[in-house]
């Protein structure tokens, strides 16, 4: 058994539309741990530095204006097959497109505002993980 962990960020428009806690719930429910949790509000230099592989894209901009325009929940996630079931719980990054049940269909609107963020890969998870909490933070 090998646990993983991964990183979730409760965007801000699920933030701002008091989706936390069901979104929380439903992490839990699904058998995930919460080793480290914090609320922030990113600066647009944190959220160009954190989603920096994406800096050639059309989106990019738009994204981390986005991603610093309000308060967001960012935690790291412990399970088994921590990034894969995640994502699965989240479902696709189009919540026009996510499967019924999965996070992203039941709180996001659109493409940029999908409600939350999930790490990739496990080599993703790891860099992100450590860009938020540093391991004295972590329990």
């Amino acid at each position: 058994m090998c646990i993983e962990k991964t990183l979730t960020i409760i965007k801000p428009v699920a933030f701002k539309e008091n989706h936390t806690g069901e979104i929380l719930a439903i992490i839990n429910k699904s058998g995930f741990r919460i080793s480290a949790i914090r609320l922030i509000q990113m600066s647009i230099r944190q959220a160009k530095a954190f989603y920096i592989e994406h800096e050639s894209r059309p989106f990019y901009e738009a994204l981390t204006e986005f991603m610093s325009s309000a308060p967001v929940i960012v935690a790291i996630l412990e399970k088994e097959n921590a990034v894969v079931d995640y994502r699965n719980l989240i479902g696709c990054t189009d919540p026009a497109k996510a499967s019924e049940g999965t996070i992203r269909k039941l709180f996001g609107t659109n493409l940029q505002a999908n409600a939350v963020h999930g790490s990739d890969s496990v080599e993703s998870a790891e860099r992100e993980c450590n860009f938020f909490f540093p391991l004295c933070e972590r329990y």
